[in-house]
């Protein structure tokens, strides 16, 4: 486990090469864009506005043949393709925009090629109030629609109250879904096991109970993978090593990245490594028997949005490194990880404060890494190497 430390903020050499045409974006022309070159600690990037003028964008997915699919938290699915913004795709389900709820976060399904099947998560309002939901449909050949929508997930206990929803999707090897709630602003929620809040949960891609997981039999919810967990907003398997990584936001410091793995507890509101906005303590401190501990945590807090882990040709400096999009302090944070144990062993904060809340964070099949900025007139960025060397 590591505590993270703060590094100064990078020098910025800004190259600009356009200005951005945002209402000529929003209605499918041409897109703009400005780059800004930054140095960082083992190589220099550039990073490319591709997009902006996005309704507070909260998901990005890469499709094969290199068009980006993103979510706004107020419901709309758009592509961007050949520099170009689509109208709202259609046959989105609705979606309930209630607080921190909306359109959330989208994962393809490990055929999408030739299925072109997708997965979406989102809040819905249901009996008792707003919940988190999962759906999955077909999307068309020319990208303008989904057909074949169908929710394969509701959590099992509505409430009243607009934060916490999670939600990440991540699909492994095998095809099943992992995905994430958050204690829906209830913390008691995220220790009961019959609850679908504060947890990992785990379905396959038509919505059933995987034979293997670990409440399948009884015990707790079906779905449930791992418990404890307050507000997890990022979640990403290392496609190498087929390890599962959740970043999660504590309350006042305590934000964590843990490692799922079946009926494993991780602990909140019982230990943590933060306190209560009120300043009070939370639980019993931040080790008690039968609770996990996690690999990393900040305090304060980063506010940590999506998560990548990272396994690209064009950045082999940080190849096996998580990269974890932060809402507070603007940036993006890398973390080095050891290659046999897995131990955090440095951290870096990248571009703090230059482009917004960064909310999601991918990679690219080329290497790059995509952000989305969490913002009112919210942004696609790609992070590249840039051709010039680092200079001594």
């Amino acid at each position: 486990m590591s505590k993270s430390s703060i590094a100064p903020r990078s020098k910025i050499r800004i190259r600009t090469i356009a200005g951005l045409c945002l209402a000529a974006m929003l209605t499918g022309t041409t897109v703009g864009h400005a780059r800004d070159t930054v140095p960082t600690k083992n190589v220099l990037v550039d990073v490319d506005m591709l997009a902006s003028g996005l309704d507070h964008p909260w998901g990005i997915e890469v499709l094969p043949d290199g068009a980006i699919l993103v979510t706004e938290r107020s419901g709309a699915l758009r592509m961007l393709r050949d520099g170009r913004l689509s109208a709202p795709i259609g046959g989105v389900p609705e979606v309930a925009t209630q607080g921190q709820g909306g359109l959330l976060d989208i994962a393809l399904s490990n055929d999408f090629a030739g299925s072109r099947v997708l997965f979406l998560s989102y809040s819905i309002r249901g009996d008792g109030g707003f919940g988190t939901a999962i759906a999955r449909a077909t999307l068309s050949a020319d990208g303008a629609s989904l057909s074949d929508v169908r929710e394969i997930f509701r959590m099992n206990q509505f409430t009243d109250v607009g934060r916490h929803f999670g939600s990440r999707i991540a699909v492994a090897r095998d095809g099943n879904l992992f995905f994430t709630i958050g204690d829906r602003g209830e913390d008691e929620r995220a220790q009961d096991m019959d609850d679908h809040a504060g947890a990992v949960l785990r379905i396959t891609p038509d919505g059933g109970v995987p034979a293997d997981n670990p409440f399948a039999k009884g015990g707790g919810a079906a779905e449930l993978w791992s418990k404890g967990h307050r507000n997890p907003q990022g979640l990403d398997i290392d496609p190498e090593t087929g390890v599962l990584y959740v970043a999660e936001h504590g309350a006042r410091g305590g934000d964590e990245i843990n490692l799922p793995k079946p009926g494993l507890n991780f602990g909140w509101p019982v230990i943590s490594y933060g306190r209560h906005y009120s300043g009070a303590e939370i639980g019993v401190g931040t080790v008690a028997e039968g609770y996990e501990q996690p690999v990393h945590y900040w305090d304060p807090s980063i506010a940590p949005g999506g998560m990548a882990v990272y396994r690209g040709a064009m950045f082999p400096e940080w190849d096996g490194d998580l990269l974890i999009g932060a809402l507070k302090f603007q940036m993006l944070v890398r973390l080095d990880l050891d290659d046999e144990t897995g131990e955090v062993l440095s951290e870096e904060r990248l571009f703090k404060g230059n482009y917004g809340r960064i909310r999601d964070v991918r990679v690219a099949p080329d290497g790059a890494v995509l952000m989305v900025t969490d913002e009112d007139n919210g942004a696609i960025l790609r992070i590249s190497r840039t051709p010039e060397a680092l200079d001594d």
